[in-house]
């Protein structure tokens, strides 16, 4: 048993000495890495015409899940130059290729990330609602040419308050 004993010994020695290395520099490993090539501004045709569109989405039930997949897959259409979708709006904005990218097919786009997204209010507009002016200039903007005889601060009055109503009618 003894004997044993010291062969265990000598070996549980023998093993430390071996495992045991004293290198003050960690082994460093390369890993090559493909770097996907997301720069939008160089797949984009500089001489195509490019529109905008907005529209509603029914069905979506959170910021990070719903929205964001909904943006990423239309985001990732060739001939997207923009899209972002706001949860607590319902609302999507677009700005796409129009010899690439049809409303229709962002339509389908949408109702491929998931079956209860739903496409509602489909518009081409100028300009995207988070891009628009305040009451305040909209109004300085329509008094200037307001040509009806009233004073510019009486038309500036009418304005913002028609334009207030309009605010509080649409939330």
């Amino acid at each position: 048993m003894k004997t044993f004993k010291n062969i265990c010994i000598v070996a549980i020695m023998v093993l430390a000495f071996v495992s045991c290395k004293n290198n003050d520099q960690p082994e460093v490993k390369t890993v090559d890495v493909e770097v996907a090539d997301n720069d939008v501004s160089k797949t984009l045709d500089p001489n195509a015409t490019y529109a905008k569109v907005e529209f509603g989405i029914e069905g979506m039930t959170c910021a990070m899940g719903c929205a964001k997949t909904i943006e990423k897959k239309m985001a990732k259409m060739e001939g997207v130059k923009s899209a972002k979708v706001d949860f607590d709006k319902r609302l999507a904005m677009v700005e796409y290729d129009e010899a690439k990218v049809t409303p229709k097919s962002l339509e389908e786009a949408v109702s491929k990330a998931g079956d209860v997204y739903k496409v509602k209010d489909m518009k081409i507009v100028d300009d995207f609602d988070s891009e628009k002016k305040t009451c305040e200039e909209l109004c300085k903007k329509a008094c200037a040419k307001d040509a009806d005889g009233k004073s510019k601060e009486d038309c500036s009055e009418a304005c913002k308050k028609k334009c207030a109503e309009k605010a509080m009618k649409s939330k």
